[in-house]
């Protein structure tokens, strides 16, 4: 029985690595569709699963936090600064 308990330990350990759309949302703090449209963008790598008619999208914790890291998500570049006033 132990290496059972093994076996299925590391598939959960594998399970809890991937994450639905919501999750992933849930985890940057976004709204599902915000992260489904920087997917589109590829700011953010995400994976299909095969044999759906509908897109099925599941991503990595490790690859959401390598997008946080490289700025593909949030970075931007800085707004121009504009003044109205006269002198």
């Amino acid at each position: 029985m132990g290496a059972f308990a093994e076996v299925i330990g590391s598939i959960n350990a594998i399970a809890d690595d991937w994450l639905t759309p919501a999750e992933a949302a849930a985890y940057y703090k976004v709204k599902p569709g915000s992260l489904l449209n920087w997917v589109r963008q590829g700011r953010v790598p995400a994976y299909k699963m095969s044999g759906t008619k509908r897109h099925i999208w599941r991503f990595r914790r490790e690859d959401l936090d390598a997008a946080l890291l490289s700025n593909r998500v949030l970075g931007s570049a800085p707004l121009p600064v504009r003044c109205d006033r006269e002198e």
